[in-house]
């Protein structure tokens, strides 16, 4: 195994110490317990949004933290859940008096500490709303979790309530709009390889060099089925049908297509993966009106891809488009 490492069991405090030395000016890290919080938090009288996870999957969520997205960020170990402490302290760091709201994705340890911070957080009066993200259309259980996965639409949400909580909106409602987003969209991912994490040294699954595994979640756990490695339209149509079909998706809806990388994925690749989507996409009369292609959810450096749709509305545009900056997403700003 060779990874830019200092040592395997101090990666997330040194990779927090490079997110404090490279985005200083936008955002404030602690390492009792581990949160990356905007610099200018709270703010008052806006709804505050807070998220976390496993480390591993960078950008998410500390990536995104700053103006028109996240307020604060709690990183995990690597693919362990942040705990409730850390929660609870970044709720209270963005508590502006708007109340604050939890976007969390359906993995066991996630859901489980992020409603005892909840708890807690209305505990200390403030007021607290979650949205719970289960996009994953591969399988229904998992290694992590009971019921669906919570991957790519995690990062739509957070940028489409981050904007709204920034327009001024009532935490209901950007808890609301939250919950919308994931209602309507579905995910789909797959890989190429495992990855290796740095404490284990060893890879997350087996995979011959002549397979793929289809339906991964971003743990690296099995998916749907295993086949022969074939080409990118092939991949693309066995993400892609899955996912249509499972809204459903139907001829005339406008959608945001995400083409996400895995970690190791070159940009190249990506752009293949998108040119079938689009195909495929047209032929099933829908029409992409924004994208994101890149790698924004990952699974340390593994390779492949998911891809993500979620069915748009007049107000999801609006605030997909809004200004946001943040250190591995920003326009407008």
């Amino acid at each position: 195994m060779k990874k830019l490492i200092n040592a395997p069991d101090a990666v997330v405090a040194d990779a927090l110490r490079g997110v404090q030395a490279a985005h200083g000016d936008r955002v404030r890290v602690t390492f009792d317990p581990y949160c990356v919080v905007r610099a200018d938090a709270p703010v008052q009288g806006k709804v505050g949004l807070i998220s976390g996870g496993g480390s591993g999957h960078e950008p998410m969520h500390g990536g995104f933290v700053g103006p028109g997205m996240l307020d604060a960020a709690c990183p995990g170990e690597v693919f362990t859940s942040p705990t409730p402490d850390q929660m609870l302290e970044a709720t209270k760091a963005v508590n502006g008096g708007a109340g604050v709201v939890h976007v969390v994705k359906n993995y066991t340890g996630d859901v489980m500490n992020f409603d005892m911070a909840a708890e807690m957080g209305r505990g200390e009066e403030i007021e607290v709303e979650t949205i719970l993200t289960n996009d994953d259309v591969a399988v229904e259980d998992s290694l992590y979790t009971a019921g669906r996965r919570g991957v790519g639409v995690t990062v739509l949400v957070e940028k489409i309530a981050g904007a709204a909580a920034e327009a001024g909106r009532a935490l209901s409602e950007v808890a609301e709009i939250g919950r919308r987003v994931n209602a309507q969209g579905r995910s789909m991912g797959m890989a190429l390889t495992p990855c290796i994490t740095p404490a284990s040294g060893q890879p997350s699954f087996e995979l011959a060099e002549d397979e793929v595994e289809i339906g991964i979640g971003i743990h690296g756990e099995p998916g749907r089925f295993r086949e022969k490695a074939g080409p990118a339209s092939q991949v693309a149509e066995r993400l892609l049908t899955p996912i249509v079909e499972d809204l459903p998706f139907g001829s005339g809806d406008r959608v945001l297509a995400f083409v996400n990388g895995m970690g190791g994925t070159p940009l190249l690749e990506l752009y293949i993966v998108y040119a079938e989507v689009a195909k495929i996409a047209s032929d099933h009369g829908l029409t992409i009106e924004r994208n994101l292609i890149g790698n924004y959810i990952t699974s340390l450096e593994m390779q492949g891809c998911s891809i993500t749709l979620v069915k748009l509305d007049d107000e999801m545009v609006r605030y997909w488009d809004a200004p946001v900056n943040t250190p591995a997403l920003r326009w407008g700003a």
